[in-house]
């Protein structure tokens, strides 16, 4: 059974290469790929930095496992 259910939301630092400073996003999960050991979902939110026009609220994204922070139940997320 995957850790994650469809709308279940996900945190995760989404680096920045060129600064080296990480940006906190929140995913709202779609599905989990369990070969892959991810999350598939879109952004819940709008970065601040757009990484080049590269994301945005709404994009499909990719989050394996290992790399999320904080997970939350739709019943319990509250926007930050």
């Amino acid at each position: 059974m995957p850790p994650y259910e469809p709308g279940d939301y996900v945190k995760f630092e989404f680096p920045n290469r060129f600064t080296g400073v990480g940006e906190l996003l929140w995913v709202i999960v779609d599905r989990c790929d369990e070969e892959l050991k991810a999350v598939v979902g879109r952004l819940d939110n709008e970065p601040g930095d757009n990484h080049g026009c590269k994301i945005h609220k709404g994009k499909e994204i990719l989050v394996r496992y290992d790399l999320i922070l904080e997970h939350r139940e739709p019943w319990e997320f509250k926007s930050e």
